[in-house]
């Protein structure tokens, strides 16, 4: 396994990590949960992803219990959970207040059976509460040790910068990490938005859907397979907004991309997860599992990178057509 710093931070997260999206009392129950856990711990995956929202806080619950059962070192762990969406029903009980942030953070440590994350992250931007004071909030969990880090998650780059320049001018503790969505079908955020945060602040990235919610794999070549996740009554939002204008053509750059893993005597998933690698400014790509066969075959995508020089890059990017085009620097001009 390779382990990279988080951007700018000391610490080190294994390149390939695992998280429980969509899988974790959704798809699959706890023992198969923890043969993918393990399966992942085995491999050198020292960074398990979760969040407040996943399935309720049950997705919390099975990881906290695997966790333990395990026997796993907890020093040895890099775990993070999200608040934004928390599973009550009062008008209290999501968003990024000082009040939901300290009491679903201390929900989910109760859930997941520790005394503190490694990262905890603003799973989304809220529009309705400033973000002094959600800069306050996280800065106290930090100092309160129930937090060892903070970031945010699909946050502007403005917003990120807003909230780092609020916490350094007040000497607070600054957001260190971003986790955003990237694959090679959606790239601009951050290859193009986040661009300047990496020198500026040192800014880290935890990225999700390397697999663009399954395109990416080629299972949907043919249509929905029955049982995949688009085919889940309870992300029919999903299947959507996933399958909205521009789908023929994500499936099309799919079929396409195809013969180039082949080649390199790997898998459509496995050069997808690979060529998110090839990007310096990802502190760590999460992949997710329904089985622990998949976790296997998941990890063997650090062998394809290897094996992506200029040649191969270049080969993916007159399919993908996509490369962001660099912002205009009008200084000095």
């Amino acid at each position: 396994m390779e382990y990279r710093f988080m951007g700018l931070s000391g610490l080190r997260l294994s390149a390939l990590s695992f998280g429980s999206w969509v899988t974790f009392g959704d798809q699959i129950d706890e023992n198969v949960a923890a043969d993918c856990m393990k399966e992942a711990y085995d491999a050198g995956v020292n960074f398990f992803d979760n969040a407040e929202a996943y399935s309720a806080g049950e997705s919390e619950r099975m990881m906290g219990n695997i966790i333990k059962k395990m026997g796993w070192k907890r020093s040895d762990l890099v775990l993070s959970t999200k608040i934004f969406w928390g599973g009550g029903d009062g008008p209290n009980d999501r968003g990024l207040s000082r009040k939901h942030i300290i009491e679903g953070t201390n929900a989910a440590l109760e859930r997941m059976q520790t005394d503190y994350v490694d990262l905890l992250f603003c799973h989304r931007p809220d529009l309705y509460t400033p973000v002094e004071e959600t800069v306050w909030a996280m800065n106290l969990l930090i100092q309160q040790g129930k937090a060892l880090y903070w970031g945010t998650s699909e946050w502007s780059a403005e917003l990120i910068r807003e909230a780092y320049e609020f916490a350094r001018r007040e000497h607070l503790i600054p957001p260190v990490v971003e986790q955003p969505q990237y694959n090679m079908l959606t790239r601009d955020r951050v290859e193009k938005e986040y661009e300047r945060l990496y020198g500026d602040i040192g800014l880290g990235t935890t990225i999700w859907s390397p697999l663009a919610s399954g395109i990416l794999t080629g299972k949907y070549n043919e249509g929905v397979p029955e049982g995949s996740r688009l085919d889940l009554e309870q992300y029919q939002w999903l299947r959507d907004r996933i399958m909205g204008p521009g789908w023929d053509e994500k499936v099309d750059k799919a079929r396409k991309l195809e013969p180039i893993a082949k080649d390199l005597g790997g898998t459509l998933a496995q050069l997808s997860i690979a060529w998110c690698l090839m990007n310096p400014d990802v502190s760590t790509v999460i992949t997710g599992a329904s089985k622990p066969e998949q976790v296997k075959e998941n990890m063997k995508a650090l062998e394809i990178a290897e094996k992506l020089d200029d040649d191969v890059m270049l080969r993916i990017e007159e399919i993908l057509d996509n490369e962001p085009e660099p912002e205009q620097d009008w200084r000095g001009m």
